[in-house]
């Protein structure tokens, strides 16, 4: 009996050692993923002398790391200009120059990442709650750069990002807008929760978000898009149309998957 509970043992640790590996495993092909896809976009598309817009999110943190590293040996003469506290913060930590849009309203490049991207090149953006000062930024911008993991690739929304679309609001508006969301498109919209503290996310303008997890796949998000803005109280919607030039794909391999808007 002893010996079968040590068998029983020894089996289900060897499980659980191979499961951390093949978990293990996946995370290092995404962060690899991630770093290949910004590299490349930092290297073909930020020059000496320009106006670069920077990203949110993880990804982002590679594009920034190759930009001050290509700062340093290149003694490039670059200015940043942030969609999101944090992205501030990532220029600051690096020693790259800060810049404003006051004081810089046309951006060369801005590279971003993104949680979804369709055949269509349009995107879902704001997972992490920064759509509307990404917006912002990327319509300043004369080109947008998208960088992405293989895994943010699909066919159409919805297919991979199961968190829904997320929309900025003023927060005395939320209940009506959720409303009226479902009553225009179906589907449900619930108030993004905070993960650290009690009570409904603040963005960094003071807004809440909707999270709309849509069910019709085949939406004119054109459409969706502008009718969504034009409900009073939204400040921002994380669809973004017509707005990205080119997609990279980090894949498992090391290698990337570019995708340019000129082809669809």
């Amino acid at each position: 009996m002893i010996l079968n509970d040590i068998i029983v043992t020894l089996v289900k640790y060897q499980v659980t050692v191979s499961s951390v590996r093949f978990s293990t495993k996946i995370n290092m092909s995404l962060e690899k993923a991630k770093q290949v896809a910004a590299y490349k976009a930092v290297d073909k598309f930020v020059t000496n002398n320009s106006v670069f817009g920077v990203g949110s999110g993880s990804t982002v943190v590679y594009a920034v790391q190759r930009l001050a590293e290509r700062v340093k040996t290149e003694k490039l003469k670059v200015t940043c200009i942030p969609t999101s506290f944090q992205a501030k913060q990532l220029i600051l930590k690096h020693n790259l120059i800060l810049g404003e849009l006051d004081t810089n309203p046309r951006i060369d490049v801005t590279i971003d990442g993104a949680d979804e991207v369709d055949a269509n090149m349009i995107l879902i953006k704001g997972g992490g709650g920064c759509l509307l000062q990404e917006k912002i930024v990327a319509s300043c911008s004369k080109k947008n750069i998208v960088i992405a993991d293989y895994t943010k690739d699909s066919s159409k929304l919805g297919d991979r990002y199961k968190k829904g679309i997320p929309v900025e609001v003023i927060p005395m508006a939320y209940v009506p807008i959720r409303n009226k969301i479902v009553d225009l498109f179906g589907g449900e919209v619930k108030l993004r929760s905070a993960v650290a503290k009690a009570g409904p996310v603040v963005t960094d303008n003071g807004n809440f978000i909707l999270d709309w997890m849509f069910t019709n796949q085949d939406l004119d998000w054109d459409h969706v898009n502008k009718t969504i803005k034009m409900i009073p109280g939204v400040v921002e919607i994380g669809l973004f149309v017509n707005m990205c030039a080119i997609a990279y794909f980090g894949q498992p391999e090391g290698n990337v998957v570019e995708r340019s808007a000129a082809s669809n």
